[in-house]
């Protein structure tokens, strides 16, 4: 997983971006589109990832139906995960499906 993203600069991302709360510790933050095979098994990794890492939210964002968001933190392919920590700031992100290793690593930067 990459550093996290200079298009969005200092600024956190928080419940009306995301349309949810953040974590308690950490955010996983998935953009998918409809036909993306790969979101699904992501959709998958990260799900599990939050449910055995107390804290941890994952919140996953349809690509086309947010634009704005997609712009603004400059995706370009789906799916790209964002790890964000407590108070919404990205401290990672990965384009294509993750692994679950590389996951939990990143979430240790996070928490």
């Amino acid at each position: 997983m990459e550093p996290g993203a200079a298009g969005w600069g200092a600024a956190a991302l928080g419940a009306a971006e995301l349309g949810r709360g953040l974590g308690e510790r950490a955010t996983l933050v998935q953009f998918s589109s409809a036909f993306c095979a790969p979101c699904r098994a992501t959709r998958r990794v990260l799900g599990e990832v939050a449910a055995m890492v107390p804290g941890v939210a994952h919140v996953e964002i349809d690509a086309e139906a947010r634009l704005d968001l997609v712009r603004a933190l400059d995706i370009v392919k789906t799916p790209t995960v964002l790890v964000l920590d407590a108070r919404g700031r990205e401290v990672r992100r990965a384009a294509g499906q993750p692994r679950r290793a590389d996951v939990i690593a990143a979430l240790g930067e996070a928490v």
